[in-house]
């Protein structure tokens, strides 16, 4: 007899071993980029401590080493998680916001052509315009505390939302639209099933570039505006001339910020993987 081809899962027998076969060309590829990864840091540190040493002023360029110190003190002392909970609270906050609205309004933009050239010439004229001129105004009419880091990280987070929404809903190829429309589909349920998920890929790519946006919006609103958070602790230790302690605050920023675009860029393939390149990670 003929042995079975299948296992009894239902699964081809094969199916198995092949799995298994990939999960060692994956691990070693995972190894390899983190080998690269680490090489490009070890170089990075060594060129930052040959800085520090020629220049000869820790005030002016640490060490490596006297930031991770204290980057070490702070966390000990509960200043660091303190800070970065205060900012990245603000950063969630005016993401949610600027996603209510810049989406909603992306969507009846990209629909709409005459509300698109009502409304797109107030969306080019302020875009330019950065965050953080708004500031010295945000301070008379909002004062410092949560509400102008928030309204300044808001306003570098909706942009790049609105934008992309915009686009990726024009991008929608219209034979799907008027294929579901010829079968006589309602245009709620066109919305929700057709346009929905072809326009989602490139929204959270808009969603990766406002929340990158709205984090460094944030920094400078909390040099100024805030009476805590990341930018906050930076101008205060820039202000004491402790040096290394701007630079294990910076370090954060930079750490946080990165941690942000890994997590949406998880959720990007979690959610939008069919519309991936192959072969891009």
């Amino acid at each position: 007899m003929k042995a079975n081809a299948f296992n009894g899962k239902g699964m081809p027998a094969g199916a198995r071993s092949d799995r298994s076969a990939v999960w060692p060309l994956l691990l070693s590829r995972k190894v390899a980029d983190l080998a690269i990864y680490l090489r490009t840091m070890i170089i990075f540190l060594l060129v930052w401590q040959g800085a520090s040493l020629w220049i000869g002023n820790p005030i002016l360029l640490p060490t490596p080493i006297d930031v991770a110190r204290s980057f070490v003190e702070l966390a000990g002392s509960g200043e660091l998680v303190s800070n970065m909970l205060a900012s990245v609270w603000r950063l969630l906050l005016s993401f949610v916001i600027a996603a209510a609205v810049a989406i909603p309004l992306g969507f009846a933009m990209g629909l709409n052509r005459i509300l698109f050239e009502m409304i797109d010439p107030t969306v080019e004229l302020l875009r330019p315009i950065s965050g953080i001129a708004w500031i010295p105004l945000g301070l008379f009419i909002l004062g410092i505390g949560d509400a102008l880091p928030t309204a300044i990280m808001f306003y570098g987070a909706f942009f790049p939302l609105l934008i992309n929404t915009i686009t990726a809903v024009r991008a929608v190829d219209r034979s799907y639209v008027n294929a579901a429309r010829t079968l006589g589909v309602g245009e709620a349920t066109v919305l929700r099933q057709v346009i929905v998920p072809a326009a989602l890929p490139g929204i959270l790519v808009g969603a990766r570039l406002a929340a990158g946006a709205g984090w460094m919006s944030m920094v400078a609103a909390e040099l100024i505006g805030a009476p805590s958070g990341l930018g906050f602790a930076v101008e205060w230790y820039r202000e004491l001339l402790m040096t290394p302690k701007v630079l294990a605050f910076i370090v954060l920023i930079g750490l946080m910020g990165y941690l942000f675009d890994r997590v949406l860029r998880a959720l990007q393939r979690g959610m939008t993987g069919w519309a991936e390149p192959r072969g891009v990670s």
